[in-house]
């Protein structure tokens, strides 16, 4: 993995195939999005792989953008704004992955 950028703990970075089936990101479950702007709150940590989409997402201490092949990490605890400028597709998982 590399092309690695990091906002208030949240890192994107553009992972390889090994690295995603090392995770089993393909085998997370998928959300969804239409562009729109909401709140949100990390009740705990959440890595994502997106399939599709542009999205910012802006913290206190700055913002992040992402799209297409990114993956995407969000620490416990935090408070942010997501702006999906184009529709997201995206496997999730909440919690720590596996070592």
């Amino acid at each position: 993995m590399a092309d690695n950028r990091s906002t208030s703990n949240i890192t994107v970075e553009k992972a390889d195939e090994a690295a995603l089936k090392k995770l089993g990101a393909r085998n997370w479950p998928i959300w969804t999005k239409e562009p729109s702007t909401f709140d949100w709150h990390y009740d705990e940590m959440e890595t994502c792989f997106l399939l599709e989409g542009d999205v910012t997402v802006k913290t206190k201490s700055g913002s992040v953008s992402f799209g297409k092949g990114d993956l995407v990490t969000f620490p416990e605890g935090l408070d942010c704004t997501w702006q999906v400028k184009k529709a997201v597709k995206k496997h999730y998982r909440f919690g720590s992955l596996p070592a």
